[in-house]
């Protein structure tokens, strides 16, 4: 079976490529790209798309790469001990699955989502290179060696925030996903909603893109932002007249779902204030 979209999640030939490029060579497929772009999404999407159960490790600060494979409980052993509780006797009592373990023992082959790896410090991902590689592990406390049965895709997300090791890098396949254009754009809009009036979308995204497009934007508006901005725009019912007023104010209605710090808020209304100055 081969990836080939879904109908909820719009996808680009690359991208399509890419996830079953990944899925021949047997290698994880690393997704990197502006947050909101539906990195976490795709993953969900190419289990439903391949029929496949989906197991999401989502990735921390404090997060470690043993904790993707198990966590042994000696604290409680030990309490249990000295109680008197028979469970002492077996040792897998107090040990709790993560999730590669969950996954490489399920019965039937399975899509694995590593997201945000990048979060973690930089030893994370080279503490799983043998893990993803040869797909298993050794569990210290039982003397034995966790198989997959069935190798899952392997689908691992970064935003980008720091580099990864070169040593994890060539165990990956890897595709960026650039920012959706106007056109696949449209597209995806009409998937959330499919009953939009052409006018309304065409003035919304060129408010949008033009928001983009500022110099000094700390944080630039994503897809799922737009998204939450265009539903805020037909709950209120708010005309496309209005919004093509709002780009020749500089700051548009409803920008709290779009702007999402105070210096880039502080920044449209010094330049909402010059244009009208300007227009005098």
């Amino acid at each position: 079976m081969k990836f080939t979209g879904t109908d909820s999640y719009v996808t680009t030939d690359d991208l399509t490529m890419a996830v079953n490029a990944a899925v021949a060579l047997e290698r994880p497929l690393l997704v990197k790209g502006e947050p909101g772009t539906g990195k976490t999404l795709l993953a969900q999407e190419v289990a439903r798309s391949l029929g496949r159960p989906l197991y999401e490790w989502h990735i921390k600060s404090t997060t470690k790469a043993r904790h993707g494979l198990y966590e042994y409980d000696a604290v409680s052993r030990l309490r249990d001990s000295q109680l008197g509780d028979e469970r002492v006797k077996d040792i897998r009592n107090y040990i709790d699955k993560g999730t590669l373990w969950r996954a490489f023992e399920a019965d039937e082959p399975c899509v694995v989502l590593i997201d945000e790896i990048d979060k973690a410090d930089i030893e994370f991902p080279n503490d799983l290179l043998q893990e993803l590689d040869r797909m298993e592990f050794f569990v210290h406390e039982t003397n034995e060696t966790i198989r997959a049965k069935r190798r899952p895709v392997v689908i691992i997300t970064s935003n980008n925030e720091k580099e990864l090791p070169d040593a994890f890098l060539r165990r990956c396949f890897f595709h960026y996903i650039r920012f959706p254009d106007e056109e696949t754009m449209t597209r995806i809009v009409h998937v959330h909603f499919p009953d939009i009036k052409k006018r309304l979308l065409s003035e919304a995204l060129q408010v949008f893109y033009s928001l983009r497009d500022v110099h000094g934007l700390k944080k630039k508006p994503s897809t799922s932002e737009l998204l939450d901005w265009i539903k805020l725009l037909l709950v209120e019912d708010i005309p496309p007249e209005a919004l093509r007023e709002d780009s020749t104010k500089a700051i548009p209605q409803l920008y709290g779902a779009l702007l999402k710090n105070e210096q880039d808020v502080h920044m449209f209304e010094r330049l909402a204030f010059l244009s009208r100055r300007e227009s005098r």
